[in-house]
């Protein structure tokens, strides 16, 4: 018998031909799908590769049908696009990935040689990498992972159809010509030839392997000093995001409330003191004081006033005192596309980015801009908030205890942008109603205007502000109609400045859920929120007013700590998602070197753990032998062990001659797929086969036999048991005759 006879079947090489083109359409289709992971309009691409690809992968015989003359022009074709793509939108890296996935669809339209599957991965490889350097997302890691694995496959499988050396290549497909391999496709038939010629203990070891590397991959990554990849790449200059219009120096009625349908993830916050949070935190982006026609924006005068010049550090001092005792650490994970104005609690003493940041402070608004949308995750730490319903404003308040009464009037905090004889009439009348001819100060008008506008107006996320002439804001004031929260907010400002008030509207978000899980701050955009500040002249600041905000929240002093978690205490399966984001994020992208230090600490304490753990247990299994073995022997003891090792003894030859063979036998009745007979005839094979000196006195008669069982009808066979007991009993003489020998 010779060693072929046990070999494991192989694949032909028209079944090769049909994996490689089922890995290069799992390639196309990961590829094309980092599109989610970018901002980048290449949707209608996508959806059009992703229906081609797949079309092309349950029928292959369709590439036949694409008419030649498609791919003479394809060429010109796609470069016309590509050109006119960059003269039309000025974009180079949205270009270059609408231009990758044009070219990915064209290699699916047509029958690939080795160089086309080649290219296939190079066109994917560019997708991911641009993703990955667009994202931090954690399924983006996993689906880098899968990319790698098919990748690695589908090189196996060109290097496998290579035809021997000498041996003459294949030649091109004619187009309208069907390969013979794309003719009889069958996959299901092509999952089941895989099942047979693979060798589940080398996918295995590949499958260690790859892990091992990926795991000690990691381990490198999370101890060397890392830099901001896209800023190398210079990536972040070839692709623009625009901002949430809710969260953009101009908002009209409604853009906030936009905001609030979608629930996606906005906003991560650790705090390193959970005694320091606030029960209705409120995350500031944006201050907009100039008021016309139903839209509030930010004015040219407050930002030339208050904004500074354009900077260039990776830190930045604030506003806030020092204070004494420990800091108190608040690290921001802002997602991409949410706005380039960073929330912010109030004034901070020290803000920290990962690496340096061009951006402008607005020190006595607390608002800082940065100078292009991010489009990435930014992540930065600020020690030491202010936090309360006060915003102090030195400047502000000089400037307004300097003027004479007539320039206060003229402010532009004092402007209500209302122009018609009615809309002015109409704010005089609400004022008179809110304050009943009194002066009030701030806090008092505050209160009173809240409570006014919650009697009156209800909330909605739909509001319907009633027709009519003159300003929207006035006729909605006027109205008993339900309003969001932009309505309150406006209403407030114009009610205070008609009451000779300074007041501006803040856009940000309020509140946010407790992630019970990674124990962060979680905020999401439906938690976009605007509100009102009023100038309290006594106290020298801003005063926070939120006619919908909770009554706790208007309290000058706030519940603070953990009483102020349990009612946004967040345990759902989402939050557990969350929780993964959040771990990513400290480990992996955190902008210092502190977490990289507690994790690489982490893995060695849970190496030393497990290593003490296998000690003591191997200890005390090794004590609680010694002390069997130490114990009298008496009769009934050795008789004991010696029944159940003669028991085992019987039991295991029952199994070896009769039992394996009829559980075969039943399995095979079942109608199992891989006949456990036929296998059990394989094995025996290779036993002969594995052995050269002991093959050749077997007796040829029994290798024959077992040749019939393992690859004849099953109508041809010996009965399987007794030809495996004379199969054993010729090996084991072989064997003897050998040594003795």
């Amino acid at each position: 018998m010779s060693p072929v006879a046990g070999k494991r079947p192989q694949l032909s090489p028209d079944e090769l031909h049909q994996l490689k083109w089922l890995l290069g359409g799992l390639l196309t289709l990961i590829g094309v799908s980092t599109v989610f992971y970018m901002d980048v309009d290449a949707w209608s691409l996508m959806a059009l590769t992703t229906v081609a690809t797949m079309a092309t992968l349950v029928r292959p015989t369709l590439p036949a049908r694409v008419p030649a003359l498609v791919h003479t022009l394809a060429f010109p074709a796609i470069v016309i696009f590509f050109v006119a793509d960059l003269w039309l939108k000025a974009e180079i890296l949205p270009a270059m990935v609408r231009l990758d996935i044009l070219l990915l669809l064209y290699r699916n339209l047509m029958y690939r040689q080795r160089r086309d599957d080649l290219q296939i991965i190079v066109l994917g490889l560019f997708l991911v990498v641009v993703a990955g350097v667009l994202t931090v997302s954690l399924t983006f890691a996993a689906q880098l992972l899968i990319y790698a694995g098919c990748s690695l496959a589908l090189l196996l499988v060109v290097t496998l159809s290579e035809p021997p050396h000498g041996t003459p290549a294949r030649p091109p497909v004619a187009p309208g010509e069907v390969p013979g391999w794309a003719q009889h496709t069958n996959w299901r038939q092509l999952f089941h030839r895989l099942r047979e010629v693979t060798d589940w203990r080398v996918v295995g070891l590949g499958a260690v392997l790859f892990v091992g590397v990926v795991g000690v991959s990691a381990l490198l990554f999370l101890a060397i000093p890392r830099f901001q990849i896209e800023n190398s790449m210079f990536l972040d200059r070839f692709i623009s995001k625009k901002a949430k219009s809710g969260f953009s120096d101009t908002i009209h009625f409604g853009d906030v409330t936009d905001i609030q349908q979608d629930n996606s993830l906005a906003l991560s916050v650790d705090v390193s003191d959970q005694a320091q949070i606030p029960a209705s935190p409120y995350w500031r982006m944006l201050v907009l004081d100039r008021y016309e026609n139903g839209t509030f924006r930010l004015s040219e005068a407050l930002r030339s006033s208050q904004f500074g010049l354009e900077r260039t550090f990776s830190y930045l001092r604030g506003e806030a005192l020092p204070r004494k005792g420990p800091a108190v650490y608040w690290t921001f994970y802002l997602e991409s596309g949410v706005s380039r104005y960073l929330p912010l609690l109030g004034h901070f003493e020290m803000l920290h980015f990962r690496e340096a940041q061009k951006f402008q402070l607005a020190p006595y608004l607390s608002i800082l801009q940065l100078r292009e949308e991010p489009v990435t995750m930014t992540a930065y730490r600020v020690e030491g908030f202010e936090i309360g319903n006060h915003l102090r404003d030195p400047s502000f308040a000089k400037l307004w205890a300097q003027r004479a009464t007539q320039q206060r009037r003229q402010a532009l905090h004092l402007m209500t942008g209302l122009t018609r004889e009615n809309d002015i009439a109409a704010l005089t009348r609400a004022v008179e109603t809110v304050t009943g001819g009194e002066k009030l100060d701030a806090a008092e008008f505050g209160r009173r205007v809240s409570a006014w506008l919650k009697k009156n107006h209800a909330y909605s996320l739909s509001p319907a502000i009633p027709r009519g002439d003159g300003d929207p804001l006035m006729r909605w004031v006027e109205s008993r109609e339900a309003g969001h929260c932009e309505l309150f907010a406006g209403a407030c400002v114009l009610l205070a400045r008609g009451a000779g008030l300074p007041a501006r509207v803040v856009t940000g978000f309020r509140g946010g859920s407790w992630n019970g899980y990674s124990n962060n701050f979680t905020i999401r955009n439906a938690d976009a929120h605007a509100w009102a500040e009023i100038f309290d002249e006594a106290a020298g600041a801003w005063l926070r007013v939120d006619a919908l905000a909770p009554a706790a929240a208007a309290q000058a002093d706030e519940v603070k700590g953990e009483a102020a978690l349990v009612s946004r205490l967040d345990r759902s399966w989402k939050a557990r998602l969350d929780s993964l984001r959040v771990f990513w994020y400290r480990r992996i992208v955190s902008f210092d070197r502190q977490s990289q230090a507690e994790t690489l600490k982490a893995v060695k304490q849970a190496k030393d753990n497990l290593g003490k753990m296998l000690r003591e247990s191997f200890a005390a299994m090794t004590s609680d032998v010694r002390a069997w073995l130490k114990a009298p022997w008496d009769v009934r003891r050795v008789g004991a062990w010696g029944g159940g090792v003669a028991l085992a003894g019987v039991a295991f030859w029952l199994w070896r001659d009769f039992g394996r063979v009829w559980w075969h036998t039943v399995m095979g009745r079942r109608g199992h797929r891989d006949d456990p007979t036929r296998r059990e005839a394989g094995y025996w094979l290779r036993r002969i086969g594995e052995r050269g000196e002991v093959s050749a006195s077997i007796d040829p008669a029994i290798v024959a036999d077992l040749q019939r069982v393992r690859f004849g009808a099953r109508d041809t066979w010996p009965e399987p048991a007794r030809l495996f007991r004379r199969t054993r009993r010729a090996i084991r003489e072989a064997r003897a005759a050998a040594r003795a020998r």
